[in-house]
């Protein structure tokens, strides 16, 4: 994707003096824009249209001379403690969509407090020589909740972090709610009660794997094999890793984790426990997580599916109903009415005009051969066609890539008719409404189109982040005013 800079509309970036309309590209290593995220109910009804969901200010705690960067969303009535693995830096997480969203699920019914351990992202460095243990690195959480006022949390450890969730468990009882361990065990070396679980050989090939590729292409697909070709997604988790910590920290942590066996703390750890584990995830074996679930009395042991290593990768909401009804001790409901969707209004540029000119049959015969192109072509796009607007239609996609396309597929067929149209996109949360849909990301869409001149397909902000890597090229048309929009919003005409 790229973005060209230019002031013809609004008041977009001026362009450098003597030269064209220059293009912003974002390449591997530079940095990525925040890309919007699912909005949650509460944000979509009463917050501003044209502000991004909040992203929560990192702070520090203090432990010693050592500094622990933490985060905190939400206003649940129990505090969760989100424990990354390796490779997951606090600051980045919310610049991918689906993380930022599985996130602010976890806050939705929680206080979610967030932490980077020492040794990982923005939290200050360890000796690569001396690594922490993982009970000293359990000290990182307590410094966390002592800084936001807990006395009391429950603990969610992802993959490697599990130990740590687990040692602060076994040691600190009483600030303990509860403990919930996703893709994680407390040994994933080869023993008698692991037959699953990897050799010495296996182990050390994987380090030298892992610290020679760290931060590239190569252990990017690590545990998220099936994203290979998603080439926003490899941009994101390599950033995601060299954000986290460098080549060499990487092999340390790594070399640290493999020879970890904390399998004689289970018995003492005496809080009510969730051992969630994806059905294929790699290195970190089912069957090691089932010991770990096994050997801490009364922990619940549940196998969920999929392969991905990480949390955010999909499918996860099976994953987030078991954390939620846990946590809180209720099952969560589902809300059908609602739903993430890039909407698409169209219409026929200077419609009024050419009525009065064809005459009212001729114009009603005109306007049944653009509803039938329409129907066609929003239908071959995947979308699903939610009304003609009179002189238009309202369509809406389940992603801005085929909602793009269709457009212009449907402005190239209504040209042999004589028929010019405009069109407007944008991407948010609908009301489903029987067969009609409403809310405020519809009436952005609508204003959005008002904006669009003759041929041209104009789109909000939401828009070219999402389709970022697709080769999608836009040019930034500036902020503008719009109608019943609170503060103002930066729209981009899609290039032909």
């Amino acid at each position: 994707m790229a973005i060209r800079s230019g002031a013809r509309h609004g008041t977009g970036p001026a362009q450098i003096a003597g030269s064209g309309p220059h293009v912003f590209r974002w390449e591997s290593g530079s940095a990525l824009p925040r890309w919007p995220a699912a909005i949650p109910d509460d944000e979509v009804q009463t917050g501003p249209v044209t502000q991004e969901p909040e992203v929560p200010r990192t702070q520090f705690a203090k432990l010693g001379r050592d500094r622990i960067a933490y985060q905190v969303l939400g206003e649940g009535p129990v505090d969760l403690v989100w424990i990354p693995g390796i490779g997951d830096a606090l600051d980045i997480r919310w610049e991918y969509p689906p993380y930022a969203s599985l996130l602010r699920r976890l806050a939705s019914f929680s206080r979610l407090i967030m932490l980077d351990r020492r040794g990982m992202g923005a939290s200050d460095p360890v000796s690569l020589e001396a690594l922490p243990s993982w009970e000293e690195w359990a000290d990182d959480a307590l410094a966390v909740l002592d800084a936001v006022g807990s006395d009391r949390a429950a603990l969610l450890g992802v993959n490697d972090a599990g130990l740590m969730a687990m040692m602060f468990a076994a040691s600190r009882p009483e600030r303990t709610h509860s403990l919930i361990l996703f893709n994680s065990a407390a040994s994933i070396s080869v023993e008698d009660a692991i037959p699953s679980g990897l050799t010495p050989q296996e182990l050390e090939s994987l380090d030298a794997y892992i610290e020679e590729n760290w931060g590239i292409e190569e252990t990017g697909v690590i545990g998220a094999a099936e994203l290979a070709d998603d080439s926003v997604f490899m941009r994101w988790v390599t950033k995601n890793a060299r954000m986290s910590c460098s080549p060499r920290e990487a092999g340390a942590h790594l070399r640290h984790l493999l020879t970890t066996d904390i399998r004689h703390v289970l018995p003492l750890i005496r809080v009510p426990t969730l051992v969630l584990h994806r059905q294929h995830a790699p290195y970190i074996t089912v069957d090691a997580g089932r010991y770990t679930a096994e050997h801490i009395p009364g922990a619940r042991f549940v196998l969920v599916p999929g392969t991905g290593l990480m949390m955010y990768l999909k499918p996860n909401a099976q994953i987030l109903d078991h954390i939620e009804e846990f946590v809180t001790g209720t099952a969560p409901t589902t809300d059908t009415n609602r739903a993430l969707a890039t909407i698409l209004f169209t219409d026929i540029v200077g419609s009024t005009q050419q009525a009065s000119a064809l005459g009212d049959r001729r114009w009603r015969s005109l306007m049944e051969s653009h509803d039938a192109v329409a129907h066609t072509v929003i239908d071959q796009y995947s979308g699903r066609l939610v009304r003609h607007t009179g002189d238009g239609v309202l369509a809406i996609f389940d992603g801005p890539g085929r909602a793009i396309r269709c457009a212009f597929a449907l402005r190239d067929a209504l040209t042999p008719l004589n028929i010019k149209i405009r069109a407007g996109l944008h991407t948010g949360e609908v009301e489903l409404r029987g067969d009609d849909i409403g809310g405020i990301a519809v009436h952005v869409a609508a204003r959005v189109l008002e904006q669009a001149e003759a041929g041209e397909l104009l789109t909000s902000s939401a828009v070219p982040l999402l389709v970022a890597g697709s080769g999608i090229e836009f040019e930034d048309r500036g902020e503008h005013d719009l109608k019943g929009i609170s503060g103002t919003l930066r729209l981009f005409a899609v290039d032909d």
